[in-house]
């Protein structure tokens, strides 16, 4: 049997809680952490909303002293290091950009010790062309214990990101909304 990618992953909240939800991928579904203001059109940065649309899933990176093997998909996926970083600096021309580490603007750290970084996808959110206070680093990761909210991406528990990401690739669209 041909093993093949998903077209589209489609994430929708749940009924009475904004900031959890369910990522459907095919007939799977899984519960799913989205941001701490929930859905939101025209994202704002620090908003704390997962902006809403259709989004390409860029590739990612993975920790390799978590993950012994490079995890299996076909989206560019590379080991992040311990001075891996993203820009959320609106003013900086790094903006919305990975960066290494220390900046000298503000930057999230990449390498975490929560684990919410273990496993992630940068999402086409925002990412060409960048446009200043829009909104950076909305990615697909790993989410806390009890799916408690995000800043704006969308977080699945590791296994169940692990497992879905074989059936990722280049032309798999995530909508948010």
């Amino acid at each position: 049997m041909k093993r093949t990618t998903l077209s589209r992953l489609r994430v929708r909240p749940l009924v009475g809680d904004r900031t959890r939800g369910q990522v459907l991928a095919g007939p799977v579904v899984m519960s799913c952490a989205l941001g701490r203001s929930g859905m939101v059109r025209g994202k704002r940065e620090g908003d704390g909303g997962s902006p809403r649309g259709r989004f390409r899933l860029r590739g990612g990176v993975y920790r390799p002293d978590v993950f012994a093997i490079r995890p299996r998909t076909a989206l560019p996926l590379r080991p992040t290091r311990p001075d891996d970083g993203w820009c959320d600096a609106a003013g900086d021309r790094r903006y919305n950009r990975p960066v290494a580490l220390p900046c000298p603007v503000s930057a999230e750290r990449m390498w975490r010790d929560d684990g919410l970084y273990d496993l992630v996808i940068d999402l086409d959110y925002n990412r060409g062309p960048i446009r200043k206070r829009l909104g950076s680093a909305i990615f697909f990761h790993c989410a806390r214990p009890g799916y408690t909210p995000t800043e704006g991406c969308v977080a699945l528990k590791r296994a169940d990101l692990a497992r879905l990401l074989r059936r990722l690739g280049p032309r798999t669209r995530m909508w948010i909304g």
